[in-house]
Order: C-alpha cells, then sequence, then structure tokens
C-alpha cells in the first residue's frame, strides 16, 4: 500500500478517467477527496472504492465552472481543519461538448470551457499550494491531450484550453522546482474507452481502445514515491513503462 496515509483530490472524480484514478490511488491505500458537480456520479465512484476494501473516500461536490473565489477558500480550509495537509492533486477534470469552427464557437461555451479546463487548475493550486508545502513530496498531475501540441482544426475552446493548461503545468514546476518539495506533471492518456472519447469519436470502435483502468499503474507512479525527482515532464501513457 505505497499510498497509505496519503490525501490526493481528484477533480472530476464522476467522471471516466478520474474515477478510474480515484480507485486505482485508493487501492493503493490513498484517501481520496472526490471532487464533481454530479452526486450520484460521486456516490458510484464513492460505492465502487468501498466495495474494493479501499479507504473510505470523501465527497465533495463542488462545480468548477460556476465557483467564486471564496468557494475555493472554503474547499482548502476543509482540507486543512479535516487532515492539515494534503500530498497530491489530480487535475482530471474537462468539458468538452464537440468539435466546433472557431467561427461559430458561443462566447458563453467558450468561457465556460476555460472556466473549467484552465481557470479552476489555476485557482485550485493557487489555494491548495500552502497544503501540499507542508509535505517533504507532494504531487501535482495535470491531464492533458497529445492534441495540444498538434492544434487541429474545429478543436475550439477544448483545444485552446489544453494547450494553455500544459502552459500552465510548465511555469508552475519551474516555479517549484527550486524548493525540491512539488512535483508537477502533464498525464496525456492517450485514446482510450473514456465517455469524453465516445462524444469525441462516436462512430469509432471502442472494442479496439484499451481500457480506462489500464492507466492505473501510471497514476499510482506519479503519485508514489517513484516519481520523486521527476518534475516539468509529459508522461504518455501509451509509452509509459516502470
Amino acid at each position: 500500500m505505497p499510498l497509505t496515509d496519503h490525501v490526493i483530490l481528484i477533480t472530476g472524480a464522476g467522471g471516466g478517467l478520474g474515477g478510474t484514478a480515484a480507485k486505482a490511488l485508493a487501492e493503493a491505500g490513498a484517501q481520496i477527496i472526490l471532487l464533481d458537480k454530479s452526486i450520484p456520479k460521486l456516490e458510484a465512484v464513492y460505492d465502487t472504492i468501498k466495495s474494493a476494501g479501499a479507504p473510505e473516500p470523501i465527497m465533495y461536490p463542488f462545480d468548477l465552472a460556476g465557483a467564486n473565489e471564496n468557494d475555493y477558500d472554503e474547499l482548502a480550509e476543509k482540507i486543512d481543519a479535516k487532515y492539515g495537509t494534503l500530498h497530491g492533486l489530480l487535475h482530471s477534470a474537462a468539458e468538452f461538448s464537440g468539435f466546433t469552427p472557431l467561427a461559430v464557437q458561443g462566447s458563453k461555451e467558450w468561457g465556460h470551457t476555460l472556466n473549467v479546463n484552465l481557470n479552476a487548475p489555476f485557482i485550485l493550486c493557487r489555494v491548495l499550494l500552502p497544503l501540499l508545502q507542508k509535505n517533504n513530496t507532494a504531487s501535482i498531475v495535470f491531464t492533458s491531450d497529445s492534441s495540444s501540441r498538434l492544434p487541429r482544426a474545429y478543436a475550439g475552446a477544448y483545444g485552446v484550453s489544453k494547450i494553455a493548461l500544459e502552459g500552465l503545468a510548465v511555469i508552475l514546476a519551474e516555479e517549484l522546482e527550486s524548493f525540491k518539495k512539488i512535483r508537477v506533471n502533464i498525464l496525456i492518456p492517450g485514446p482510450v474507452d473514456s465517455p469524453q472519447r465516445k462524444r469525441a469519436f462516436p462512430a469509432e470502435d471502442k472494442l479496439k481502445l484499451p481500457k480506462m483502468e489500464s492507466l492505473a499503474p501510471v497514476y499510482r507512479y506519479l503519485f508514489s514515491s517513484k516519481s520523486i525527482g521527476v518534475t516539468g515532464q509529459i508522461i504518455d501513457a501509451r509509452t509509459f513503462h516502470l
């Protein structure tokens, strides 16, 4: 149980990849804070973790798109009051409504997507850094997309947000590197049989894709002592080997 006594917050924990990461990290002994706007989805992941005999997670309903500064501060205060520390932060929440030409991209959809995919990770990092810095080692992981380094037509607000998210991660990694405490990395899950993949490519044969559970080893690596010293890196699950 390499993650025993570790407290890890996961955004989008009710979703496909977020829920998969939560289960993988909980089974490794971590105390998981499940953050998502959908209570039924949070409950489903909670039940899955409990039935696996892993440490009981905490559910924290939270709307990344609509939250204000006070909501983020309150989240940090509650984590501090209950645990007094934080060992990991996984940015797994993602807003993707479909491929859209920029010429017809609605400003409301644009703002909503950037709020979830870019602004929320920034604010969460800012308010939770004091808790992460209480540990000798801690890990922040940003979930990106392989298309962010090769921008494609119709990627819209989602594509722009992922390009900016990777820039945010690299800047943060460089700013924290000299302290030798918090490592910051970018995870590229690659094509897997996830709900978001189904929305993006509905006609694709999903039987040919890896299952989401295939990402469990890379999640455990990024939050365990095995990745200490690894920071500012892009970890592609398709080429990942322990």
